[in-house]
């Protein structure tokens, strides 16, 4: 009967999308207190009767109790509560309110009406029942709009798509996340998850803690409770239970969800989803980091700032923090035009009151590069951009040398003529020991901006640019990576395909590089190549059977994984970047100098000058000759170049 009721009325469309509005708690309220004196007052003629008390003083009665209720509710702004949001810590105001309501109906009968209208006894009794009455008829209102509420969402959610979910964990987080979401129609929270016994049978905010120990447990839950999915408050939380919890949902068929992290909180706001299903990114990532965001603040607040590759996976993230730190200008510098209008958007959106200057060139164009510098004269510069693919850079060359060795001197040459203070140069892993085009062009702008730094030092040229390089390896989700091709062959329904059983690679996640970038570029003191601790590394091929078991498929049954063979120019492993023996320690326990050889910058930009030339020629052979002549360590693999190491280099 109640639910047609609630049909017939529409109850349910006003409750789930609207707040009672406060002036209608407000008015609700003082009804319910004025009738709880109604009726205080009718007991009182009936038990007690008094000839003082007549009919036109119980009015006045009444009209106090009306005045000094609204007083009340309006010193303690209860109706200011939501009530379906209402806990016992709220009832205090609630009591506050009647105390002081009946304290001034106290004042008003004492003073206005005289002592002698009701006996002492009379009157005590009077102002407790009255008390008691008001205070238990403004709870069963709020009661009853709970149970209301509840049957409108039940009413919502019977359709049966709501996922039945276990959250995992017990503190105040999982507690906090489980209340969130008790009237989602998408999750119905049918309980806690816990490993052990502990807390069996235990019960938290209504709901049952259940408890798992092996795969057998979770099989149980799904079979005797029909749970479909299991939360987690973040990911933190699942990357702790990767190789337990998270295999054994994945096992069963139980969908595994996360709760969004603090990077997908914008403005103060979370993003559209209040929970999504956990990522592979979730379970590679590793502790928060911890920088000093102070310092961070304090070197760029109020600078202009200007970063290449601004569109790129590196260079707009490195936007999105920058953005969030104060500073005076930010000038995004790229070729690439729809992901430069995509993160101009987002910067729009998110940080409106941000002054940036969104430039479409190239650094391989000097004259398009100069103009930007010459005209929003920037402080600091954050040198992103870069060709990344090793496979495609390899079988192009003379680009890669254009891009990566010729646009990062273009870069380098003007921070030294505009007075710019830094220049932060991202690196890659692959420039330790290349064993390609891509990762020597890099270690070639490497050598370039450190030995200009050290003439700088030294006397041998004029400036005050400080240089810094970064290096780091993959980046989890960057544009082309792994990750992505991965989810795309998965929803194509495979198969996977990755080059060697055997091949592993270092992950950082893209925030989590870029606010190494910028710690790096707080403590140098200019001329230092910074090496990030990348954790351990990961089996490629883990990662794509991984990958398959979340996405809810069986690897080799359902998905196969196919094995294709070395890329031209790829090695099985990358080289650590961190280790004691190549390194010297910092302030920041994450990042450490790379010791490297040091070149002369004279001879350096000579072979950078004959590299473009040759690259602009298209000489792809003389090209790369010089690269290994200039870089010794470079030794091709896997590659067409590996004949250049079989016989003497000699200087073009």
């Amino acid at each position: 009967m109640i639910e047609r009721f609630l049909a017939r009325f529409r109850v349910g469309e006003y409750f789930s999308s609207r707040y009672v509005p406060s002036w209608s708690v407000l008015a609700l309220d003082t009804v319910v207190s004025v009738g709880a004196s109604f009726f205080a007052l009718l007991v009182l003629r009936a038990l007690l009767p008094s000839p003082m008390l007549t009919a036109p003083r119980a009015v006045a009665l009444l009209a106090a109790s009306a005045l000094f209720s609204l007083v009340s509710f309006g010193v303690f702004r209860t109706f200011r509560s939501v009530i379906r949001h209402s806990t016992l810590r709220g009832v205090w105001k609630l009591v506050a309110a009647v105390l002081l309501k009946d304290s001034l109906l106290y004042l008003f009968v004492s003073l206005l009406l005289g002592d002698g209208i009701l006996p002492p006894k009379t009157a005590a009794a009077g102002f407790l029942l009255d008390g008691l009455l008001t205070l238990f008829l403004l709870l069963a209102v709020r009661l009853t709009m709970l149970v209301l509420y509840d049957l409108v969402q039940r009413r919502a959610d019977g359709g049966g798509n709501a996922l039945r979910t276990l959250v995992y964990g017990t503190g105040d987080k999982e507690i906090a996340l489980a209340v969130r979401l008790q009237h989602s129609p998408h999750y119905r929270i049918a309980g806690f998850l816990t490993y052990g016994r502990q807390l069996k049978r235990y019960t938290i905010a209504e709901r049952p803690v259940c408890y798992f120990e092996n795969r057998a447990s979770i099989a149980y839950l799904v079979g005797k409770r029909g749970i479909d999915a299991v939360l987690f408050s973040s990911p933190a939380a699942a990357r702790d239970e990767r190789e337990r919890l998270v295999k054994y949902c994945t096992e069963a068929g139980v969908r595994v969800l996360v709760a969004p992290p603090i990077d997908e909180v914008t403005d103060g706001r979370l993003m559209k989803q209040v929970v999504r299903e956990i990522r592979i990114e979730d379970l590679l990532g590793r502790p928060e980091i911890r920088i000093s965001l102070d310092e961070i603040r304090e070197g760029v607040r109020g600078r202009t700032i200007l970063v290449t590759g601004a569109a790129g996976s590196i260079g707009s993230e490195l936007c999105r923090q920058l953005a969030g730190f104060g500073v005076g200008r930010l000038v995004l510098f790229d070729n690439a035009e729809t992901p430069m209008h995509n993160i101009r958007l987002e910067l729009e959106e998110r940080h409106p009151g941000l002054t940036f200057t969104p430039v479409i060139g190239d650094v391989r164009m000097p004259e398009r590069l100069n103009h930007a510098f010459a005209t929003y004269r920037p402080q600091i510069v954050f040198h992103a951009a870069a060709y990344k693919h090793v496979p495609l850079m390899e079988e192009n060359p003379c680009e890669a040398v254009l891009a990566n060795v010729a646009g990062t001197r273009n870069v380098a040459d003007l921070c030294l003529r505009y007075g710019v203070e830094k220049m932060v140069m991202i690196s890659t892993d692959k420039a330790v020991n290349p064993t390609n085009v891509m990762g020597a062009s890099k270690r070639m702008a490497e050598i370039y901006v450190q030995s200009l730094g050290q003439a700088i030092r030294r006397g041998r040229v004029g400036g005050c640019t400080q240089f810094v390089t970064t290096r780091f390896g993959n980046v989890l989700g960057s544009n082309g990576s792994v990750i992505p091709r991965f989810r795309e062959q998965i929803e194509r329904g495979g198969p996977v395909t990755v080059t060697h059983p055997a091949i592993t690679r270092f992950f950082m996640t893209i925030p989590e590089a870029c606010r190494l970038v910028m710690e790096a570029a707080t403590i140098s003191s200019g001329n230092e190549i910074f090496v990030f601790d990348m954790g351990e590394s990961v089996r490629i091929a883990d990662l794509a059977r991984r990958m398959i078991e979340l996405a809810g498929f069986r690897p080799g049954e359902e998905i196969q994984i196919a094995y294709t063979g070395l890329r031209p120019g790829e090695k099985l492993y990358e080289e650590v970047l961190s280790t004691r023996e190549n390194t010297k320690p910092t302030t920041h326990e994450k990042i450490r100098v790379a010791c490297v050889r040091e070149y002369d910058y004279f001879e350096a930009r000579a072979a950078v000058e004959e590299l473009e030339r040759l690259a602009r020629r298209v000489d792809v052979a003389a090209t790369v000759r010089l690269l290994k002549l200039t870089i010794p360590e470079y030794k091709s693999r896997n590659s067409a170049f590996e004949e250049f190491d079989r016989t003497p280099v000699a200087a073009q």
